[in-house]
């Protein structure tokens, strides 16, 4: 029983690190995209990729945070915040942002152990709708 109570605390952990990162972002949109450009702009990475990129970053965390918060399709969830973690990181690497890759390897930790651990997703909508 401890150990589906570990995976919801981690679970919610998890999720709330995304669904804040992404909450806080969308009210100010244009904002966090002209500073994403300007992070960016001495990188290999155009800004024809940095741009819509921007723009649609801080919708993805909104929405796979609150898909692992929930648990509502939570498989689906950490991947796409895997996938998200994982660009991310290319980015990150491609600005020389070293400060910035221990807590996104943290992230990638996380979703893979709650990855690994599904089956003990218990306290989550996708176990309701299974019943």
């Amino acid at each position: 029983m401890d150990i589906k109570w570990a995976y919801l605390l981690g679970r919610l952990a998890t999720g709330l690190s995304f669904f804040g990162h992404g909450l806080v972002r969308l009210p100010k949109l244009n904002g966090f995209s002209n500073w994403m450009v300007e992070q960016f702009s001495k990188s290999m990475l155009p800004e024809v990729l940095v741009m819509p990129f921007s723009y649609a970053l801080p919708i993805l965390e909104f929405v796979s945070g609150l898909m692992i918060l929930i648990g509502l399709f939570t498989r689906q969830g950490l991947i796409l915040a895997g996938a998200i973690s994982l660009v991310l990181i290319f980015g990150t690497t491609m600005i020389e942002n070293w400060e910035a890759l221990p807590s996104q390897l943290i992230h990638v930790a996380f979703l893979s152990m709650l990855l690994a651990y599904l089956p003990q997703n218990s306290y989550a909508v996708d176990h309701l709708i299974k019943k």
